[in-house]
């Protein structure tokens, strides 16, 4: 199969790291499934594509903090004969309130979003991958999962999850022609901030330490089309999860593998 004949699912496409993904890959001759709340966004993002590179561009707008939504984007997928090749888990966001003064379904939706609805969305594209024996699936991560937990915030624990989950999938998939990255990129320009609140204090950090969504996405998908397991975008970012971590992420993921347990003889 050529690219021309392989689809990406992107959530969270309608701006940011998410849209990036959205460009590079109908760069790559890739047709796309873009999901994300905003269907005027997503539509104008897909008529601009499909003019530039002539790929095949579906939109389907979906809220992913509702719990039905992975199955009802499946859905479309299934009614439209489009067939998930890439999954680009990219829908996220993080909480800006002390946790025991956040309301619990505010809690849960965060929880829904990036925990729930990523690892829905891998185990509902995994039967297609495995039958047409390819694949490639990145959850977006964070820089943040290789650091010392926050105080307050789910999102360290939350992204720390995706992290391992990721490398987990992965060990299990490779065989089989799949490969599943853990993309952790630190400070990136996107909207994320904006959304959060919290522009004003991010617009603080030294310009070393933030990256263009573009170079984080070139990054990434370099890394899972080279069976990469995680992929720390930038120098800096690579220098600072090197100080924070004591073991290479590399020798941590063989560890991981050939030390678990639980894992079947071959």
């Amino acid at each position: 199969m050529t690219n021309q004949n392989r689809t990406a699912l992107i959530t969270g496409a309608s701006a940011g790291i998410g849209a990036a993904f959205a460009r590079h890959l109908a760069a790559e001759g890739l047709n796309l499934l873009l999901v994300a709340r905003r269907a005027e966004r997503l539509q104008e993002l897909a008529n601009e594509l499909q003019r530039e590179h002539g790929i095949r561009c579906d939109v389907f707008a979906a809220d992913l903090n509702d719990p039905t939504a992975p199955a009802a984007i499946m859905a479309f997928a299934e009614q439209k004969k489009i067939a998930v090749d890439v999954l680009i888990n990219n829908a996220g966001l993080s909480g800006k309130t002390a946790f025991a003064d956040t309301p619990w379904l505010t809690l849960a939706a965060e929880i829904q979003l990036m925990v729930t609805a990523l690892t829905e969305l891998c185990h509902r594209v995994l039967p297609g991958m495995r039958e047409r024996g390819w694949g490639r699936i990145i959850n977006l991560s964070s820089i943040a999962a290789l650091s010392p937990p926050g105080a307050s915030l789910l999102y360290t624990g939350i992204k720390s999850y995706v992290l391992n989950i990721s490398q987990s999938l992965d060990m299990e998939l490779k065989p089989q022609g799949i490969n599943v990255t853990a993309l952790c990129p630190g400070f990136t320009h996107s909207e994320f901030h904006d959304v959060m609140g919290t522009r004003d204090a991010a617009s603080k950090l030294p310009n070393l330490l933030w990256q263009d969504a573009e170079s984080v996405v070139r990054e990434g998908w370099q890394a899972v089309m080279k069976g990469k397991p995680v992929c720390v975008p930038g120098a800096v970012n690579k220098l600072v999860a090197a100080s924070i971590r004591p073991l290479p992420i590399a020798l941590q993921y063989r560890l991981g593998d050939r030390l678990n347990p639980f894992k079947e003889s071959p």
